[in-house]
């Protein structure tokens, strides 16, 4: 089948990839237009767009799926079939039946679970134990549109949702193109999403990442979890904010630094802890504010931690 390929992140290159290698021909790629990324607010185009280039394939950068000249060319290119992965952006009903198959997309979560735009963060804030992917046709509704094929995925206890993020992209990729395979020899049977157990994953904000430490421990791991790597958890020492990474294996606090209130540090001479709502947890890395990462136990020395002194 002629695919128009719509995607934006570094999540989406393994479909991107799959595709081209596939039987299928990915005459276009849509991607959202070059922006400011990184820590410098440097201008560069996305993931999509730059690996696109590599494969020789054109790219097309709509400020709005709505504008008459896009249009005319997505029409122009008669693609079969619109495979979407992480795009970032609605599709317009007048667009979505244009392809005679449709528009196809690839989700990281197991629908109707977690429709939105953050899925794999909110599945493992919530404490999930399974998540997946499900390729699905585009409808007009949120993530609600009838469902061709899924793959699952075990959440690890230490896994961050970049980690599970990357593996459902390689996984998905390859689901990805069966379900196109099967819907170009006529063999896919999409069946309606359940009106049951659905949950709404919205994208996560600065604020959704700050640490809560009255929350209990295995709450604080959670949140600090599901926003590794982005939003990026934080929390504040004094004025200062203070990025925090995945916690450090613990099975509780040492004698040493006594009993913890919430957001309280105990510092030894390798270590740092500090309270929740249950019980201290062990930092293990964390990104002072204008800084690089470091380990906890050189950022404690460096500002000198004094007792009774909290993160807030």
């Amino acid at each position: 089948m002629r695919l128009i390929f719509a995607g934006t992140p570094q999540a989406a290159l393994p479909s991107l990839d799959a595709l081209v290698a596939s039987s299928h021909e990915v005459v276009a790629v849509i991607t959202r237009p070059d922006a400011a990324r990184g820590r410098g607010r440097t201008v560069r185009e996305s993931p999509v767009a730059a690996r696109a280039t590599e494969h020789g394939i054109r790219v097309l950068r709509p400020t709005s799926l709505r504008d008459t000249d896009f249009v005319e060319t997505f029409v122009s290119l008669a693609p079969d079939c619109c495979p979407v992965v992480a795009y970032g952006q609605l599709i317009p009903k007048e667009l979505l039946s244009v392809p005679p198959h449709g528009w196809v997309n690839l989700h990281f979560s197991l629908l109707p679970m977690w429709r939105g735009a953050a899925p794999v963060q909110h599945a493992l804030l919530h404490g999930d134990e399974v998540t997946g992917a499900t390729t699905f046709r585009l409808t007009e509704g949120l993530d609600s549109g009838p469902v061709f094929g899924t793959v699952t995925e075990v959440i690890g206890r230490r896994d961050t949702s970049g980690d599970v993020l990357d593996r459902l992209a390689a996984s998905g990729a390859a689901l990805l193109v069966h379900t196109l395979d099967a819907i170009e020899s006529g063999e896919a049977v999409p069946h309606e999403q359940s009106t049951e157990g659905v949950s709404l994953a919205p994208k996560l904000t600065p604020e959704d990442a700050r640490v809560r430490w009255s929350d209990p421990a295995l709450a604080v791991d959670r949140r600090i979890r599901a926003c590794t790597p982005a939003p990026g958890a934080w929390t504040r020492h004094g004025d200062r904010r203070l990025g925090i990474l995945p916690l450090g294996r613990s099975e509780g606090s040492p004698p040493s630094v006594g009993e913890l209130s919430p957001g309280e540090l105990g510092v030894t001479k390798h270590a740092v802890w500090v309270g929740t709502g249950s019980h201290a947890v062990l930092l293990d890395q964390v990104k002072p504010e204008g800084k690089g990462t470091m380990d906890a136990a050189d950022w404690a020395r460096g500002v000198r931690i004094t007792d009774g002194e909290r993160l807030t």
